[in-house]
């Protein structure tokens, strides 16, 4: 028995008396008053709150071009104001006509008029000029504009007679610059009609352009300004009244043939919105693919980084927070705490499996606690014989490199003695009767 008792078991407890060892016995109180202890959980790495699409917005499609073509809308009645005809007056010479004089016969008398004649025979004319005169040589100039061909005439005739010339001659036009109508727009050929003796009209001078050229004839409209007044005759009203082919035009009127609706502008129009609308389409498809090239680079960096950390995390190579368990646990071992929150005492005592029913004291759980720069430590008891004090585990909240510990039963301590006592009797008995 004395070589038994130097081997017997020797199990661990926490001794009530010490002076470096305060036990407490959990309570609500005693609980919320541990729960204020600081503690900042440790935070995982910044890669396991980011996610891949955080910054997806700033992908566009970016401004589309300006479109160049104007939609064309069919109106839906041309409007109708014909224009006056132009009054019939003689034709007046005006700056930038050519005047033609000529003689009836060479060898009399007007062959003195060496320069007249001279241009006569070259049928070379005489341009009004801006003063409105023509310059005839060994004569001078001679004011024209503004008069009819007869008033002209006798015009030239009173210089003639002031300077002793032979007064036998003939005046006439040969160009007509002075008195001109322009024609633009939907017609063959714009240009510039000028009037001559003969009065001008809207049918001639659109002939004069080459007629009108447009693919609808319900859509054009012909256009006369004069005077600052605007007329308008659409093309099929034209075409069925003749006396508005008739009308007679005055110097300075302008003609636009023009296309109120033109079927080729409309389909240009559509064509260019459908490439448009094709161009936003591609740069929508670009922009997401974009996007999600880029979200696949950040998932990726994203689930290395993480991935990374938890091969750290399994070879141990990442500071963490523990809780130690031991005494009468069915596996001692550390639990790590977690990540971002607290973790209560039950949760360390029930993750790696609770309790050993058969042999802990369920009056004797305990926290073990070092009191900040002090060797005094607390024990936190906890006595669950009554099982409502559990609550009081799950809202007790655990510290780095607390111990918990769990005491055996009084039977069991005695139960264990037993078992090394035994086989040591034995042994010895058996010693002392061999001998």
């Amino acid at each position: 028995m004395v070589s038994g008792c130097g081997v017997a078991y020797i199990s661990p407890k926490v001794p009530a008396n010490s002076p470096n060892v305060d036990v407490v016995r959990l309570d609500a109180a005693t609980v919320a008053s541990a729960n204020r202890s600081t503690y900042t959980p440790k935070t995982l790495p910044a890669a396991f709150f980011q996610t891949a699409g955080t910054d997806a917005g700033i992908y566009g499609v970016g401004s589309s071009p300006e479109p160049v073509v104007d939609r064309q809308i069919k109106p839906t009645a041309l409007p109708m104001r014909t224009p006056p005809s132009a009054p019939v007056v003689p034709y007046r010479v005006g700056v930038g006509d050519v005047l033609l004089l000529s003689s009836p016969d060479a060898g009399n008398t007007v062959e003195e008029l060496s320069g007249l004649l001279a241009a006569q025979n070259r049928r070379q004319g005489y341009t009004v000029q801006d003063d409105g005169a023509i310059a005839v040589p060994d004569v001078g100039r001679i004011k024209v504009a503004g008069l009819t061909l007869e008033e002209a005439e006798a015009q030239v005739f009173q210089r003639l007679i002031s300077s002793q010339m032979d007064p036998s001659f003939s005046l006439e036009v040969s160009e007509f610059n002075s008195k001109r109508v322009s024609v633009g727009g939907a017609v063959s050929k714009p240009a510039v009609v000028p009037i001559t003796l003969v009065s001008l009209t809207l049918e001639e001078a659109l002939a004069a352009a080459g007629g009108i050229s447009t693919r609808d004839e319900d859509y054009t409209l012909i256009r006369l300004y004069r005077d600052g007044e605007l007329y308008e005759v659409p093309l099929t009203e034209y075409l069925k009244r003749p006396g508005v082919q008739k009308t007679r035009l005055a110097a300075g009127d302008s003609i636009f043939v023009d296309t109120t609706f033109e079927l080729e502008d409309a389909q240009a129009f559509f064509t260019e919105q459908i490439a448009l609308a094709t161009y936003k389409q591609d740069a929508q498809i670009h922009a997401l693919n974009q996007m999600n090239s880029a979200m696949n680079l950040r998932r990726n960096a994203l689930e290395e980084a993480r991935s990374n950390f938890l091969s750290r995390l399994e070879l141990d190579s990442v500071d963490r927070d523990f809780v130690y368990l031991t005494g009468e646990v069915k596996t001692p071992s550390r639990f790590p705490l977690p990540f971002g929150k607290t973790a209560s005492l039950a949760d360390a005592l029930f993750e790696k499996g609770g309790s050993q029913n058969m042999t802990a004291n369920p009056a004797r759980v305990y926290v073990l606690r070092g009191q900040p720069g002090s060797d005094r430590i607390t024990a936190y008891n906890l006595n669950y014989r009554d099982a409502t004090n559990l609550v009081l585990a799950t809202k007790f909240q655990m510290r780095p490199n607390d111990v918990v510990f769990l005491s055996e039963q009084p039977i069991t301590k005695w139960n264990r003695v037993v078992q090394q006592l035994v086989p040591s009797l034995l042994t010895s008995s058996a010693t002392l009767a061999a001998n």
